[in-house]
């Protein structure tokens, strides 16, 4: 087995946070999104993450860092999104360059998933597709992602990308192992639907290929939008603070969800579910539901429902 991460997309929704940053590499609850992924993969897995030429550094970096010996980062020669070969055209490349034969654990590097990755891989019927879906609670959320009808035996009867009228609440999560014996067909299917992962369940479908389903209820985040962003962080760090040890938290009062980086100076102020990334100074401020991050310094300024730039200066 390989897995493979799709880290590549260039999350325009999320500006400025990812205007130089990839996605999958923003801290959530204290570490990058990716780390909560690569943590459950298992250790005699080799990893692969597919990523763009904007990215680079900061993977390297990241990789660097935790000193890692079983990565393989595959750059996409990209900086703007049009350029792009696609999510499931950059699988297919890497399927046709590395003559990849085995099982392959395709994985998103921006969703959260709060489930044991050890017992989806467990639960995996032998030669069969196996689709991880999450019970978003009701059909208008469903309308936004790839719902996943299934049977009584939690076989996969359909799935429909993004429907107006959606069958059931469960929803596909980024998380999937292809048996060796369909990537032909990925690889078929991506020439003409190159930026369609969900896409790929339904050709699998068409094909009379057997699809199962591994349903849900732990946590799980598409992290796509500031929402989605605060929703993750208030539910994995609950109503607490968390303040990195290099960081100084004087004279403030807070509430909700508070995460404070690292070599960061806070001091009189109140913050309400607020992140801020390292390096930052916040003086007699109020936030309320803020993003802040690196390098920002902030004094007298009363802000609510913001994401700042790095290296931002507000004073008053």
């Amino acid at each position: 087995m390989r897995a493979f991460i799709l880290a590549g997309g260039f999350a325009t929704r999320l500006w400025p946070l990812t205007e130089k940053r990839a996605k999958p590499l923003l801290p959530l609850a204290g570490k990058p999104i990716i780390e909560h992924i690569m943590e459950q993969i298992p250790q005699n897995v080799p990893v692969n993450i597919s990523t763009n030429a904007l990215f680079e550094t900061g993977f390297i970096e990241w990789l660097q860092n935790r000193n890692d010996t079983r990565t393989n980062l595959l750059i996409e020669q990209t900086v703007k999104d049009d350029q792009k070969l696609g999510a499931l055209g950059a699988v297919a490349q890497w399927i046709e360059q590395e003559h990849v034969a085995d099982d392959v654990l395709l994985l998103t590097g921006d969703n959260y998933f709060g489930f044991s990755l050890q017992k989806f891989l467990e639960s995996a019927p032998s030669g069969k597709t196996l689709l991880a879906a999450y019970d978003i609670g009701n059909t208008e959320r469903a309308r936004a992602f790839g719902t996943v009808v299934t049977d009584a035996h939690d076989t996969v009867t359909a799935f429909e990308e993004k429907p107006s009228n959606p069958r059931t609440t469960l929803v596909s999560t980024g998380c999937s192992l292809l048996p060796r014996h369909i990537l032909p067909i990925l690889v078929k299917h991506a020439q003409t639907h190159p930026d369609n992962v969900g896409g790929l369940f339904e050709e699998l479908l068409k094909q009379g290929e057997i699809v199962q389903c591994f349903a849900f209820t732990e946590p799980w985040f598409d992290i796509g939008s500031f929402h989605a962003y605060m929703e993750a962080t208030k539910e994995l760090v609950g109503d607490n603070v968390r303040i990195a040890r290099s960081s100084t938290c004087e004279k403030t009062k807070t509430e909700g969800s508070v995460l404070i980086g690292e070599h960061c100076r806070v001091r009189n102020a109140t913050l309400t579910n607020v992140v801020l990334f390292e390096g930052c100074t916040v003086e007699n401020c109020e936030l309320r539901n803020c993003i802040v991050d690196t390098g920002c310094s902030l004094q007298n300024i009363d802000l609510s429902g913001k994401m700042l730039r790095a290296g931002t200066v507000l004073q008053t």
